[in-house]
């Protein structure tokens, strides 16, 4: 299963990611999360001191290892064939919670013909995850929706669109579902999350349903996550008395 987590920035698709990928390793699989968010997070959600998750280097600033894939010796030629599963043994970090996680770093016009070094790296790093891997690959993808047309996203079998009740936010989740579905990803649900009342859920509803867009579940809003943010902490420290934990993982169930 290759599932990809995305929406507007700040809708919590950190957290759906990382619970996801904890919820999946506790079923028995191999997992492996990819944070290709520019401002990575997803390492405190699974458990990594904020001292320690600092010190990652995300793929796409590691110069030496660009370097050594794709340098020729010829000023302005690169190598565009190279292996990548020797940089998922080396870089990926183990988390406490039993899942590999790999911190991908910004990817720039991946689908548009750009043939940077680091981008290279990037795309046939991700080709490989989401086609040739054999584990579960949860992705915590760019915020907003320039990524769907990078060629990062073509290869998912399940996308999340995740959003709360703002106006802005399910604008930017309908222009998400509506690119999934032009990349032909057969799964696509929206995940209401945040959702502190009633009033806020038959938005969320009334929305998705308006424009036949599948829901898959509605994701309270819960302090205790809110604590665990504001405190460094991953929110899994919790899990046992959380109401959004619980309903995340419940949505594991589902989409399994």
């Amino acid at each position: 299963m290759k599932v990809a987590v995305s929406g507007k920035g700040g809708v919590g698709k950190t957290l759906i990611a990382g619970v996801l990928a904890e919820f999946f390793a506790k079923k028995g699989f191999i997992v492996l999360a990819i944070d290709a968010d520019p401002s990575p997070n997803l390492a405190l959600t699974l458990g990594i001191p904020a001292e320690e998750a600092g010190k990652i280097v995300p793929i796409s600033e590691n110069t030496p290892l660009i370097e050594s894939k794709t340098q020729t010796g010829l000023p302005g030629v690169y190598n565009l064939s190279f292996t990548v599963e020797d940089i998922i043994e080396q870089f990926s970090v183990k988390t406490p919670y039993n899942v590999s996680l790999l911190v991908m770093g910004t990817v720039r016009n991946a689908g548009g013909g750009c043939m940077c070094p680091a981008n290279t790296v990037i795309r046939a790093l991700l080709h490989h995850l989401l086609v040739k891997s054999k584990e579960v690959v949860v992705t915590d993808m760019e915020a907003g929706v320039e990524h769907m047309g990078r060629g990062t996203a073509e290869h998912v079998d399940t996308m999340l669109i995740v959003t709360d009740s703002s106006l802005k936010s399910m604008e930017t989740a309908k222009k998400l579902y509506i690119l999934t579905k032009d990349l032909g990803i057969k799964r696509a649900f929206i995940v209401g999350n945040k959702v502190a009342s009633s009033v806020e859920g038959k938005i969320i509803e009334k929305f998705a349903s308006k424009n036949g867009m599948p829901l898959l579940v509605l994701i309270p809003y819960d302090e205790k996550i809110l604590k665990a943010d504001m405190r460094g902490e991953t929110p899994l420290k919790y899990a046992e008395v959380s109401k959004g934990v619980a309903t995340i993982r419940k949505m594991g169930e589902k989409l399994l």
